[in-house]
């Protein structure tokens, strides 16, 4: 695995996303959703739609694809709605000397 740093803690308070490179093409989104960090693939599992560019509900921890409306669980990755059924890949998240990291598999 290897960590890639997201933002100091102290600038993610719980309402923030961030998007990150994973590798070439491929991004995640990382969620502060009421002090509990989540990270998923920022890619829709039914068209690959961008997640992170759709409208996400903190006191849910869902996040809606802007193409056609599937809504996925942040911390399961799992579709909650159609037209998707695979989930997206989740990834950990922690923070390290007051600094959030999302643990990717190396590419």
């Amino acid at each position: 695995m290897k960590e890639v740093d997201v933002a100091p803690a102290d600038e993610f308070p719980p309402g923030s996303v961030k998007l990150v490179i994973a590798g070439p093409g491929s991004y995640v989104g990382v969620y502060n959703c009421g002090g509990q960090l989540y990270a998923i693939e920022d890619r829709c599992s039914h068209d690959d739609g961008p997640l992170c560019e759709g409208e996400w509900d903190e006191s849910t921890c869902t996040v809606v694809c802007p193409r056609h409306g599937s809504a996925f669980d942040l911390q399961t990755g799992r579709p909650l709605s159609l037209p998707a059924y695979v989930p997206v890949e989740t990834y950990p998240v922690k923070i390290v000397d007051g600094v959030v990291r999302v643990e990717l598999p190396n590419s």
